[in-house]
């Protein structure tokens, strides 16, 4: 990939990139505080400031180096808000409820930029090569927060989607779920490092809500 194009690509996606996973851990955090958990607050975690939540690896590293290997996809994460779940009155029911709270906010976040496309698309965000680019960053706001709702309801603890399993399974196999965590990131790195598996793994949601999100703008 040429400077022009990375450049570009870059202009289109920080944008949503960075309002993806800002608003993934603010939303963490609001939900915590909403359970009685102040910690995030109390740390200043609950800014729509990106700086706030960078993660050197997650936001900027990985990003780049998949820009420069021509990725067809761009992914990242940011820094997780500190949750402590001794200030909830219900520990694992409410952390359920907080580890849900970012990909929803990821979907609601698609739906938002899928508005923002149809709206360009339109012409009511500007005509010729502005009105193409807003189009293009609204597909890319509506891509990546649908792939990263997806990806962390993958029910593998410290994912969201491991936690929320861990809040609605019987106790017994919750207990057992919740060992898997401190493995949990090898875990998805085996999954990240397997050619073409992601893909399969998130490919039918990611077009199912995806088609869903175009129905409901249209």
């Amino acid at each position: 990939m040429n400077l022009p194009s990375i450049l570009q690509t870059i202009s289109i996606a920080a944008i949503p990139m960075l309002f993806a996973i800002t608003l993934h851990e603010v939303a963490h955090g609001l939900a915590a505080r909403f359970f009685g958990d102040r910690t995030a607050e109390a740390q200043g975690r609950l800014s729509l400031n990106p700086l706030k939540h960078v993660d050197p690896v997650g936001t900027i590293a990985v990003p780049a180096v998949l820009l420069l290997l021509g990725s067809p996809f761009l992914f990242g994460w940011a820094k997780p808000v500190p949750v402590n779940a001794r200030y909830f009155r219900r520990p694992r029911l409410d952390m359920g409820w907080v580890a849900a709270a970012g990909p929803a906010a990821n979907l609601a976040m698609a739906l938002a930029w899928a508005l923002v496309g149809a709206a360009a698309g339109a012409g009511y965000a500007g005509a010729g090569p502005a009105g193409a680019w807003f189009a293009q960053m609204g597909r890319v706001g509506v891509f990546f927060n649908v792939l990263l709702a997806v990806f962390n309801m993958l029910p593998i603890p410290p994912l969201d989607g491991g936690r929320v399993l861990v809040s609605v399974l019987p106790r017994g196999p919750a207990l057992m779920l919740a060992r898997v965590e401190p493995y949990g990131f090898l875990i998805v790195l085996a999954l990240v490092a397997i050619p073409g598996l992601l893909g399969v793994l998130l490919g039918p949601s990611v077009r199912f809500l995806m088609n869903s999100i175009a129905r409901l703008v249209s």
